[in-house]
């Protein structure tokens, strides 16, 4: 095809020249580059995805600002554009975001259909590529080199029908980046959203890149950002003009990433992955806590949710990861690698709670999260413990428990611990197990 033609987003009819209306439905939504059929790797990202699935499940809510949250004490976790252009932004306070927004309508999170939707979505992405990387459960990488054939159509072209296809079966809207590498086709996905297609070509990236903020580069967050403003590195320009050696000297591994991405080289591949990285659940309190007969409950709480999950998946972890978020908004993590996989609530409270005690007596906290990480079969999981004899025993009582719970629900049977703590009214509203194929909600 004429790489300087298109195609219309709308009708999908192929422009045979640049036009600035389609010539069948005269819709201005053309996609229109002059390597727009030579590129192949894509970046897909829903559109404030958990606000547009509660819009279309309650099609009421569907000209209305929209807030997906916590309750009173808890934070935006996502908004849909109306509540954006009104100034409401993720993890914002929610107090804050009514502030901005008072006539928005605020959901609370429904993990579970997220991933229902996210897993619908992910399964179209791989009808059209075995090369699919997810990035979270909204968003992902795909590559599309060698499909042509397969669709009949450049993959271009199959991204457009695809994302036609999503809005018209699920009901949500996504935005797509299409470049030569991961990196460009990461940042032209957020151009236009929603219901953005953008490209960058591989003759335009050096330019495109020059006049940017150094905060453009994946991993360059605040602390680097200072660091390279304190050395005269403000825009991508600057760093094109540096040597590479001299960058690496300077910054260490950085300084290399800092160098190949400011010129537009990425070589990473897509990475097919088989599954999610990380299976965890959180909560936000009504009111700061910071007792451990307070906390001890809700941790256990959660654990028993993080180990049901991946009992249902017959998956398990190796790394135990607590996540900590004071009354001050400070983000603690701490984790602790086990020496053999776990499914198990009582050892992901075991190590749990050995983290928490040790933070006890410095802050008082509004969010507790616990989770697992290095998932793998649960094929040789929870061996015996020849140290602890008592673990295999209450290892059985738990297999038991689960037992119970299955037949009878899952409030049927009850630990001392968790029964009728942590469920007073306005206390606690604890969050839903998820799994976690990275971050990301735009």
């Amino acid at each position: 095809m004429d790489g300087e033609a298109g195609f219309c987003r709308d009708c999908l009819t192929v422009q045979q020249k640049r036009v600035r209306r389609c010539q069948n439905c005269g819709s201005p939504r053309l996609a229109q580059h002059a390597e727009l059929y030579d590129l192949s790797i894509a970046h897909i990202d829903c559109d404030a995805f958990y606000a547009s699935v509660e819009k279309h499940d309650n099609p009421e809510l569907a000209d209305k600002p929209v807030i997906v949250g916590g309750g009173r004490r808890g934070v935006v976790t996502t908004a849909c554009y109306i509540a954006r252009i009104n100034g409401v932004r993720s993890a914002m306070a929610m107090f804050q975001a009514l502030k901005a927004c008072p006539h928005a309508t605020v959901v609370k999170p429904r993990m579970k259909r997220y991933a229902q939707v996210g897993h619908d979505i992910r399964e179209r992405m791989r009808a059209l590529t075995p090369a699919v990387e997810p990035l979270s459960i909204d968003e992902a990488f795909l590559d599309l080199t060698g499909t042509e054939r397969l669709h009949g159509m450049p993959p271009a072209l199959t991204l457009a029908h695809f994302a036609k296809r999503i809005e018209r079966e699920i009901g949500i809207s996504v935005s797509i980046g299409l470049a030569h590498n991961k990196f460009l086709a990461k940042i032209a996905s957020d151009f236009e959203k929603p219901r953005g297609f953008s490209v960058i070509g591989a003759a335009q990236a050096y330019d495109f890149l020059a006049a940017q903020p150094v905060s453009l580069i994946w991993g360059v967050g605040k602390a680097t950002q200072a660091k390279l403003a304190a050395d005269n590195l403000h825009k991508i320009s600057d760093l094109q003009h540096q040597d590479e050696a001299d960058l690496v000297r300077r910054y260490g591994s950085m300084g290399m990433r800092l160098s190949r991405l400011s010129k537009g080289e990425d070589y990473r591949r897509v990475e097919s992955s088989s599954g999610a990285k990380s299976v965890s659940s959180e909560t936000t309190f009504n009111d700061d806590l910071s007792e451990a007969t307070d906390l001890l409950p809700v941790l256990r709480r959660l654990c028993e949710k993080v180990a049901a999950r991946l009992k249902a998946k017959h998956i398990a972890g190796q790394t135990v990861v607590l996540k900590l978020k004071t009354n001050r908004f400070r983000l603690l993590t701490r984790n602790t690698t086990l020496p053999d996989p776990t499914q198990l609530a009582d050892r992901l409270f075991h190590y749990g709670r050995a983290m928490l005690e040790k933070e006890l007596g410095t802050a008082s906290y509004r969010l507790i999260g616990i989770g697992v990480s290095d998932l793998r079969s649960d094929e040789g999981a929870d061996p015996g413990d020849l140290v602890d004899r008592d673990a295999s025993k209450r290892a059985d009582a738990e297999r038991a428990m689960d037992s119970v719970r299955e037949k009878f629900g899952t409030e049927a049977v009850e630990l001392g611990l968790t029964f009728g703590k942590g469920r007073r009214s306005g206390h606690i509203g604890l969050g839903e197990a998820h799994d976690i194929a990275g971050d990301g909600e735009s």
